[in-house]
C-alpha cells in the first residue's frame, strides 16, 4: 500500500488522483500506525518549512516516516517534502529538518542578476522547466533528459554531497531539482501537475511498491 502523508499542508488529492491516473491505488494517511506498515510513502507539501516540521511533529509522523526511510522502503518527497529531509532551512530563520541528507535549504537571490533586465528572474520560481539529468534513477526511466517538468518554489536544496544529485534545472543558476539516494526519491519539481512525464514518475514509484 501507498501511504500519502496528510500533515495539513499540501496538494494530497491531486497527488493522489495521479496514482490513481496510473492503475495505482495510494491511501491518504495521518495515522502513524498506517505510514509504518505503507509498502511505499510519499510526502507531497507546499508552503512553509517551520510550519512543515510542527505539524509532522505535532501529528507524531516523523519517527514513522524516518523509519520507513531507514528500513530501506520506497520514499518519494515532492517540493517540501523534499526539503524537509535536509539538515536545515534558512526560511524565516534556520529551522532544523529531518538531516537525512546533510546539506540546506537556501532562497533564490537574484539581486545582481536584476540589474539585468534581460535576466530578471521573479520569484517564487513557477511554471514548466527542464531538467537535466546527473544521474538516471529508476523512476526517470521514461523520462528524457531536458524534459519540462512544472515548478512552484521559492528555495531550493543544497547537499553537502554531491552524489545524491540526480538532476538539475536552471533558473538564474543551477540547483538541485531531484535526489536520489537508494530508496529515498525526492523531487523540486511536482510531477502530479507535470502531465505525461509526472505520472510516468509516479507510475514507476508505485511499481517499487508493488
Amino acid at each position: 500500500m501507498i501511504a500519502i502523508v496528510d500533515y495539513g499542508m499540501g496538494n494530497i488529492r491531486s497527488v493522489q488522483k495521479g496514482f490513481e491516473k496510473t492503475g495505482f491505488k495510494a491511501e491518504v494517511a495521518q495515522d502513524p500506525e498506517v505510514i509504518r506498515k505503507a509498502s511505499a510513502v510519499v510526502l507531497p507539501g507546499v508552503g512553509a518549512f517551520k510550519d512543515c516540521m510542527k505539524n509532522l511533529t505535532t501529528l507524531q509522523l516523523i519517527c514513522p516516516i524516518v523509519e520507513h526511510i531507514q528500513k530501506g522502503k520506497p520514499y518519494l518527497g515532492i517540493c517540501l517534502g523534499m526539503q524537509i529531509l535536509f539538515s536545515e532551512s534558512e526560511e524565516f530563520g534556520k529551522t532544523p529538518g529531518l538531516n537525512l541528507i546533510p546539506g540546506k535549504v537556501v532562497r533564490f537571490h537574484f539581486e545582481q542578476a536584476a540589474q539585468d533586465p534581460s535576466d530578471l528572474h521573479k520569484i517564487p520560481h513557477m511554471g514548466w522547466n527542464t531538467i537535466c539529468k546527473v544521474k538516471n534513477p529508476p523512476i526517470l526511466k521514461e523520462v528524457p533528459d531536458q524534459t519540462y517538468l512544472y515548478f512552484v518554489h521559492s528555495y531550493y536544496v543544497v547537499p553537502d554531497d554531491p552524489e545524491v544529485i540526480a538532476t538539475t534545472t536552471h533558473y538564474g543558476t543551477d540547483f538541485t531539482s531531484m535526489i536520489w539516494k537508494e530508496n529515498l526519491f525526492a523531487t523540486q519539481f511536482h510531477p502530479e501537475k507535470s502531465q505525461e512525464a509526472g505520472l510516468s514518475i509516479l507510475k514507476q514509484f508505485a511499481m517499487m511498491a508493488s
